[in-house]
């Protein structure tokens, strides 16, 4: 996995709780451990690159591959839904360090074939609470094109 763009934004853009998030509240420390827990999970296993994390946007890239595609030549509408749901759940484990943040709904519309070389997810806070945060997210190919969009809700359990 590449080495995180590790990012505090100071914009105040982004809304929860009626506050404004203003930065991570993740140490480098578990971002480190993250990456190499990830490496060998599921996101390893796709490919899966941070680009960028700030408390108002998540962006992952993904270089795609033949193992990536369906028998149509596109991008498999589950390599997308990945892609969505990784997104979003990492903002959501970002800015909610103290909690694991598990899916608890995933809402998914595809609106347009993707084939690479490059998609991008980026994804944003809709809504949050203390121990839920409700995301968007898109797939979008290297020149803007949207592939797919999605809306997932995620729920913090105690560590």
């Amino acid at each position: 996995m590449e080495h995180l763009d590790y990012k505090h934004e100071n914009d105040n853009n982004s809304t929860l709780e009626g506050k404004r998030e203003t930065e991570l509240r993740i140490s480098p420390e578990e971002w480190a451990a993250f990456e190499e827990k990830a490496e060998s999970s599921f996101w390893g296993f796709l490919g899966c690159k941070v680009v960028s994390i700030t408390a108002d946007e998540t962006v992952i890239s993904l270089e795609v591959g033949p193992h990536h595609m369906n028998m149509l030549g596109i991008v498999n509408g589950g390599v997308s839904s990945s892609l969505l749901d990784n997104s979003m759940g990492m903002m959501a484990g970002a800015l909610r360090p103290e909690y694991n943040m598990v899916t608890s709904n995933l809402n998914i519309h595809f609106v347009a074939p993707l084939k690479g070389p490059v998609i991008m997810t980026h994804a944003k806070v809709l809504h949050g609470s203390k121990r839920t945060l409700t995301c968007y997210a898109e797939v979008r190919e290297a020149d803007g094109t949207v592939g797919a969009i999605g809306t997932a809700t995620f729920r913090g359990i105690k560590k």
